[in-house]
């Protein structure tokens, strides 16, 4: 099974606060803040709001306000797929997502996803914790964060829900590596 997923661009701005302001280019906007290693908290300017947490295998855990749950998979180059691949956020703020977009448009990446790339539909809370110790013991063994883990996004209640990460190895949690564009965002 193939999908081709709509597509929603973000831009994600480090705030002095250290706090995140990410912007979609359809005009949502999410401000972020990191709450633990593997959490960040979020609201929209949609009057949404929630959590998303980093689990093992590349998946995050978007946790509603208002208790809904959905899942999502960072695929690499600055993308996550939401929605069993209804939509994909590529993060233009990161080298991985400017990447990607290149890749994708030279035809070397494919747009398309996979049915090994969807994220789960659902999972048990015993597939979950068990997420979370994979995800545990990859940061204890490489030192912090899914050294491959570059980024998605995150959404409003619509379902175009989001998920990104980043090497979290700094004391901050948030670098920039050229000089002003902040690149490893927080995941979800």
């Amino acid at each position: 099974m193939i999908n081709r997923p709509r597509e929603t661009q973000y831009r994600d701005e480090l705030l002095a606060d250290n706090s995140v302001h990410r912007r979609y280019r359809d005009g949502r906007e999410e401000w972020r803040r990191r709450e633990g290693g593997t959490r960040v908290r979020w609201h929209d300017n949609q009057g949404a709001s929630g959590t998303d947490e980093q689990l093992g295998r590349r998946i995050i855990k978007r946790l509603y306000s208002d208790g809904r749950v959905t899942y999502g998979r960072d695929i690499g180059y600055g993308r996550t797929v939401w929605d069993q691949g209804e939509t994909m956020l590529v993060n233009r703020t990161s080298f991985g997502g400017r990447m990607g977009v290149l890749l994708g448009g030279l035809g070397l990446v494919s747009l398309a996803v996979t049915a090994a790339q969807l994220p789960p539909e659902e999972l048990t809370p015993e597939e979950e914790e068990e997420l979370r110790q994979q995800q545990a013991a990859s940061q204890n063994s490489s030192g912090g964060g899914d050294a491959g883990y570059d980024g998605g996004g995150s959404s409003d209640g619509d379902a175009d829900g989001g998920g990104d990460g980043g090497d979290w190895d700094s004391s901050d949690g948030w670098d920039s590596d050229d000089g002003g564009g902040w690149s490893d965002d927080d995941f979800g």
